[in-house]
């Protein structure tokens, strides 16, 4: 049954009320098919001329088409799939272990669930027995990022890629997650510090953006100070992917840290930032420039800002290369900044004139 759910889904057309009756004609077609030369066209388009209003003809000759033993489509598909396996990076072919295999995107996210739940376990735990679901959750975790984690560390081609070596990797992970959930702590209550239009940690906690990225970006630097590889990259690509703000997980940064509204900010690798920063939406701390090696490649070094403490820049101001943003400072919005400045700046652009272009004036 479940199969033929899934074969009615793939060709679109989604199963009624009435869905087991369907799959039930799906499968005494199947049963009279080969007897009758039929194929699986013939019975989409039976179900789909019951449901739509469709011209038979015209759609049944492209599908007739695509499954006709005279065009061979088998020997098609496989070409189309060699030559796409033709299509390699240069480096592909040595990470591609036979044995490795890639970490699990859905699993990645369930841990960063699981790390939510033990957090704010009076926010996302559906259970009275508050600390008996903790300690299922914190279990999971462990076990979960244990097979991540080995199979991260395979996948990069690493040396010591062992199970053994994985659990005590994620020991050393569950082991960080209070001094994560304090940093966290500290960032709720920086929105609410400064957002007037909060009306609780609670509710910064379950709709503020900013926390989900925060809660992204902790972990995942928390993973890759452990030298993990792949999984804190992916952490924070699910968070941008969801929030719209890009931190990469190398980046350094102190308690207490706010971001409003959220929006297009982005967070470079080698960015240092200190405590009570505040950004708005808009916000890029980025790199100006890259320096190359011989052969022509980038080379991974300090290229983006140091914010010190108590800095706050507003929305759409870019910040760029190694420079030291003094601290107390003010940065304005839709400011260009590609030089340092001292301590207790202001840094604005300049003043808007307003000209009169009434009778001639003002030209």
């Amino acid at each position: 049954y479940a199969c033929g759910i899934s074969i009615l889904q793939q060709f679109d057309l989604h199963p009624s009320q009435d869905g087991r009756s369907q799959v039930f004609r799906l499968l005494q077609f199947s049963i009279t098919a080969k007897k009758n030369h039929l194929t699986l066209s013939d019975y989409i388009f039976e179900d789909m001329n019951e449901k739509q209003d469709i011209n038979r003809d015209e759609n049944k000759d492209s599908l007739t088409t695509l499954y006709s033993k005279s065009q061979n489509p088998i020997t098609d598909i496989n070409e189309i799939i060699n030559r796409i396996s033709e299509q390699k990076l240069s480096d592909y072919s040595t990470v591609m272990q036979a044995e490795a295999t890639l970490p699990n995107v859905e699993k990645v996210k369930d841990a960063i669930r699981l790390t939510k739940a033990l957090f704010f376990p009076d926010f996302f735990c559906n259970n009275e027995d508050v600390r008996e679901v903790s300690v299922v959750n914190l279990t999971r975790l462990y076990l979960l990022m244990s097979e991540q984690i080995f199979r991260a560390l395979c996948f990069a081609g690493a040396e010591d890629c062992r199970k053994q070596t994985a659990a005590a990797l994620a020991t050393a992970f569950v082991e960080r997650l209070p001094e994560i959930k304090r940093l966290i702590n500290t960032d709720v209550m920086a929105v609410c510090d400064f957002d007037p239009s909060v009306k609780s940690a609670s509710e910064v906690i379950l709709c503020y953006p900013a926390i989900e990225a925060m809660l992204h970006y902790r972990t995942a630097h928390e993973l890759l100070s452990l030298k993990i590889p792949m999984l804190p990259r992916m952490i924070t690509e699910l968070a941008h992917s969801a929030t719209g703000i890009d931190i990469h997980p190398g980046a350094r940064i102190g308690e207490f840290f706010g971001i409003d509204h959220g929006t297009g900010v982005v967070i470079g690798e080698t960015c240092v930032i200190g405590k009570h920063v505040r950004l708005y939406q808009g916000v890029t701390l980025g790199a100006r420039g890259f320096v190359f090696d011989d052969n022509g490649l980038p080379m991974n070094i300090p290229r983006h800002p140091i914010i010190e403490d108590n800095v706050t820049i507003y929305s759409n101001s870019t910040v760029l290369g190694r420079i030291t943003i003094g601290h107390d400072t003010i940065i304005g919005g839709n400011v260009w900044l590609t030089s340092g400045v001292p301590p207790f700046s202001r840094i604005v652009q300049t003043k808007a004139v307003a000209s009169s272009f009434i009778d001639g004036s003002g030209i």
